[in-house]
């Protein structure tokens, strides 16, 4: 049996996966292009995290499930149903960003539509809330589940800690998603953590923890598949670690090189979940050279007219300076 079927994933399914996969690679290129040519101001990139990203999106229930992303999150985002175009409008901070009207920091992701909650600035703020989000799911007695996701630097944070600890006491249905892509910032991995797995902290909460290679999609959907099915059964939170890492510099604004090798960056570029995930399905006979060929024209043809489309619109008005604020 084929490694996507012994998961339960169709042909089909598979190939979805993937182009949402290409999708937030292809959206993120286009964006640092803008960025270098000074038309938007900032770019956090998702670069070697899509296919953990995408593929703990396809074992939630859209339209049912909660999700509390964070910042490189674009893999998610898309695969929970924010456009291409809705991308580019937050790039861009346009008034008509359905994340924030452009008052938010490109990568600070909300839709209230998608059930998505707003970021914030400060990392790991989104752990209490979507805690929060899994109380009201147990209180309602909702079949669905808050699903939270972060890098591992922000599991150093006192958020995490309390977030965790409140869910595991009150078994909430809550998925605790870590991408580890080894660096908070410039700070190395090692710098970070005495124990061996981001995950090994989940047995002092007394709740599910595993950790996953987060370039193999089937993995990372079984892992939170499973996850999803404990909380729903009442079996309270997990913590699972998907192991990534990140392939460009932390963000427009820094430099990689002062605090990691060309070779390093070289040798992860060749285990991308991108390209092992892309070379399974041309194996599998499921990407044909003219399926991946449509696929790649259809969505630059996306890219390119969400880009015309964003550049054209208005920035909010001062007028609106206060709309959404409570008072």
């Amino acid at each position: 049996m084929t490694k996507h079927k012994a998961v339960g994933l169709t042909d089909d399914e598979v190939l979805a996966m993937y182009r949402l996969v290409l999708a937030a690679r292809r959206v993120d290129e286009r964006m640092w292009i803008l960025n270098r040519a000074g038309k938007i101001p900032f770019v956090v990139s998702c670069q070697g995290q899509e296919v953990a990203q995408v593929a703990a999106s396809f074992a939630l229930e859209k339209g049912s499930d909660y999700t509390a992303p964070y910042y490189r999150d674009v893999g998610v985002v898309l695969a929970m149903g924010m456009t291409i175009k809705e991308l580019m409008l937050q790039a861009y901070a346009k008034a008509s960003d359905p994340n924030s009207g452009g008052r938010q920091m490109p990568g600070h992701f909300g839709c209230k539509r998608l059930k998505m909650l707003s970021g914030s600035s400060p990392v790991t703020t989104q752990i209490p809330h979507a805690v929060g989000i899994g109380l009201a799911l147990k209180m309602n007695k909702e079949k669905a589940v808050s699903f939270v996701s972060l890098g591992e630097g922000s599991s150093n944070q006192g958020d995490f800690h309390e977030g965790l600890n409140f869910a595991s006491v009150h078994k909430l249905p809550a998925i605790v998603f870590v991408e580890n892509n080894q660096y908070a910032i410039s700070v190395g991995l090692d710098k970070q953590v005495a124990c061996k797995q981001i995950s090994d902290r989940a047995i002092g909460y007394g709740m599910h923890g595993e950790t996953i290679d987060g370039n193999d999609p089937f993995a990372v959907y079984k892992a939170v598949k499973d996850a999803r099915t404990r909380a729903i059964e009442g079996e309270g939170p997990s913590l699972i670690e998907a192991l990534t890492y990140r392939l460009t510099p932390h963000s427009s604004d820094d430099n990689d090189m002062t605090y990691r090798t060309k070779e390093e960056v070289d040798a992860a570029k060749a285990r991308d979940g991108f390209i092992t995930f892309r070379e399974y399905l041309v194996e599998q006979n499921i990407l044909t050279e003219s399926v991946e060929s449509d696929m790649e024209q259809a969505i630059k043809e996306e890219i390119n007219q969400a880009t015309i489309e964003a550049e054209e619109e208005p920035y909010a008005s001062a007028e609106t300076l206060f709309d959404a604020v409570y008072q």
